[in-house]
């Protein structure tokens, strides 16, 4: 035994010397080709809560949006091409949760932001970024929004460091109301939605465009119900029956609208739904044939859209995310990932400021579909569509939604100039 001891040592000591040689060849390459630091981009979503769902679902669209850029090599800069990194921040649901998750990625090295999911957390953020980047100038964050529709936020509210991707509670009523008008039997309408900000800003335009383009129908219901915290939709939806009304319109989305519509078909309710969000998220699944002709939402960008490019984008989503239970595709999110590498490329740099610069006046395209940036308010100005559901495989529906058997046909279509509305933004700029 004392003999073999030597031959350890030295079999140990020759098996050391080679792994630290591996270990400084490895250093060696990794300081000649150094793996680039990625662009860290922060997304503050609830992802715990009622809303998880929906939270969850923006982020598939991100990180894809996000791999596309990646696969043609990254963002190029002065200094080489780096990759964008999407990271999740959980605010479940509350807005007080998104602003510690704001910190808290500002200290990991995020300098974009993004968020969507609540109109009131979005303002949240928007006060909170503002007064951090005048506080901290070598720390500035850009802010962009795909979801939080609220107008006042690219009106009145309006900041050089905010940008919003999604059309606007008022631009989507207007789309809306152009289907709603033409139809000449509808005599009654119920409105329904989350009370605050946005769910109020919807019912008051509703009111507003009525009045203007529909004064014959009579609003035989107005009501407001708490954001998140409605298990049992069962009695508004006996009210909306009992009021006579013909049709339903609602800004809700997430559970809120599901539920509702579940509700609804429940209790007998055999009139429309003009919505927001009605095409997604449980919504046709809980609706089923009843829904058939009678669900309409509008959204910037459908699946069965005509154009052949768009095709193809739906279908290399559903490779990418093939369970039914992900499908939940968005456009402008893709289209917001591809906007921002365009500006930090123009930018030259990961510099917010910079960046905000960039993003004004700039256009984006990806499958058909064109997305410009307008400076005065930085309200994203795009075309709009208004959708119908039908029977898969019924003219016009080519794909259905979620695996339901149901999808929607376009039905208006409106160009990026029909569907501007004015704004009362005083930019202030740095």
């Amino acid at each position: 035994m004392t003999l073999l001891r030597p031959v350890r040592r030295r079999l140990f000591a020759a098996i050391a010397a080679s792994i630290s040689a591996a270990a400084l060849a490895n250093a060696s390459w990794a300081a000649e080709d150094p793996k680039p630091e990625p662009i860290r981009l922060a997304m503050i979503e609830g992802l715990s809560g009622p809303f998880a769902n929906t939270g969850k679902a923006v982020f598939r669209n991100l990180v894809w949006a996000a791999e596309r850029v990646n696969a043609r090599g990254g963002v190029k800069l002065p200094d080489g091409a780096r990759p964008l990194q999407i990271d999740r921040f959980d605010s479940k649901g509350k807005t007080e949760e998104a602003i510690a998750a704001l910190q808290s990625a500002v200290d990991q090295g995020a300098r974009i932001i993004m968020q969507g999911n609540s109109s009131a957390t979005a303002a949240g953020l928007i006060e909170t970024i503002e007064r951090h980047n005048q506080r901290m100038p070598e720390k500035q964050l850009v802010f962009l929004n795909y979801s939080a529709v609220d107008p006042s936020l690219t009106n009145e509210r309006c900041s050089f460091w905010h940008f919003r991707f999604d059309a606007h509670a008022d631009m989507r009523m207007t789309a809306l109301m152009s289907v709603l008008a033409k139809d000449k039997d509808l005599k009654k309408v119920y409105l329904i939605g989350q009370d605050y900000s946005f769910g109020r800003s919807v019912v008051k335009e509703a009111m507003r465009q009525l009045a203007e383009k529909r004064p014959d129908i009579e609003v035989v219901g107005e009501e407001l119900h708490p954001m998140a915290r409605i298990k049992d939709f069962a009695p508004y939806a006996a009210k909306i029956r009992a009021s006579g009304a013909q049709a339903v319109i609602t800004g809700n989305w997430g559970n809120d609208l599901t539920l509702l519509v579940k509700a609804a078909k429940e209790s007998g309710f055999d009139g429309s739904f003009y919505t927001f969000y009605g095409n997604a998220l449980g919504a046709p699944a809980a609706m089923g044939s009843a829904g058939i002709g009678k669900v309409v939402a509008v959204a910037d960008w459908f699946p069965n859209q005509p154009q052949a490019e768009s095709r193809t984008f739906y279908e290399s989503f559903r490779q990418r995310f093939p369970d039914p239970a992900d499908d939940y595709v968005h456009m402008r999110m893709n289209l917001m990932i591809e906007a921002l590498a365009k500006a930090i490329e123009k930018a030259g740099k990961v510099d917010a400021k910079a960046i905000a610069y960039a993003l004004e006046d700039s256009s984006t395209s990806l499958a058909g579909q064109t997305a410009t940036v307008r400076a005065a308010d930085h309200q994203v100005q795009q075309p709009l569509a208004v959708a119908v559901m039908e029977r898969q495989g019924a003219e016009g529906t080519l794909f259905d939604v979620e695996g339901s058997g149901y999808g929607f046909k376009v039905v208006r279509q409106l160009t990026a100039e029909q569907a501007a509305m004015p704004h009362t933004c005083n930019m202030v700029r740095p």
